[in-house]
């Protein structure tokens, strides 16, 4: 089986549509199976991904030469540690624009690396604009729609909005009830020793809400691994 060094790429050209925590989750996911995992925090200003995870993380200005040499080169490395980029909005358009200025994606493929979009979905028509503008830019860029219901609800006509964006793929984030929330907010909180082993001072109730949100998500991710690895096998090629 022919394994690539994945790189998700998080975004969104909005606010408050999750990004930060799907970069979040899945990084815990990784950490939840023991699993080496490197990050990317584009928001120089506020870089709450890096907060969460100081040491397996790295603050990247993306307005910055040395920056984009940082994170770019980085990326570039095919050392099978999956790797995640947490593309703050307002990063969005230098970071696709470099993107394209220096044939990452190309380069990439040659290289043994799988970039993977993670577009976050909203209601609004930008939003699905700028979607099919990547699609159209890397027509062999896999797309993974991201549908957070708690950051960026897509109300009741959810499927129908999904339907036009230019991936039948998709993960879905389920929202939480506002005390659980607040709970995320925590700095030293792992969602990974959640799942593995609870704190002892936690209490049971938010124990197990955190545990039953997290714990389709993680379902989700495993099932597009498994889904990514079988493509690869050399048998069915």
């Amino acid at each position: 089986m022919s394994r690539r060094t994945l790189v998700f790429v998080a975004c969104s050209p909005h606010p408050r549509s999750g990004v930060s925590t799907t970069a979040r989750l899945l990084t815990d996911f990784y950490l939840s199976r023991r699993a080496e995992v490197e990050g990317f925090d584009t928001d120089p200003h506020a870089p709450r991904y890096h907060e969460l995870f100081p040491d397996r993380t790295r603050v990247i200005d993306t307005a910055d030469i040395r920056g984009q040499i940082s994170l770019f080169d980085r990326l570039l490395v095919d050392d099978g540690i999956p790797k995640i980029v947490d593309v703050w909005q307002r990063s969005y358009d230098r970071f696709f624009t470099t993107v394209k200025d220096i044939g990452f994606v190309e380069e990439a493929h040659l290289r043994g690396v799988e970039p993977i979009l993670l577009f976050h979905a909203d209601q609004s028509d930008s939003s699905l604009a700028s979607a099919r503008a990547l699609s159209a830019a890397w027509r062999d860029l896999p797309m993974v729609v991201v549908q957070n219901e708690g950051a960026a609800p897509l109300g009741p006509y959810a499927h129908e909005t999904l339907g036009y964006y230019p991936s039948t793929r998709r993960f879905v984030v389920g929202p939480l009830d506002g005390a659980v929330a607040k709970i995320l907010e925590q700095p030293n909180l792992s969602l990974s020793r959640v799942i593995v082993s609870p704190p002892p001072e936690m209490s049971i109730v938010i124990r197990a809400a955190l545990k039953a949100w997290i714990t389709p998500i993680f379902m989700q991710f495993r099932s597009f691994e498994l889904r990514h690895e079988l493509d690869g096998a050399q048998f069915l090629k």
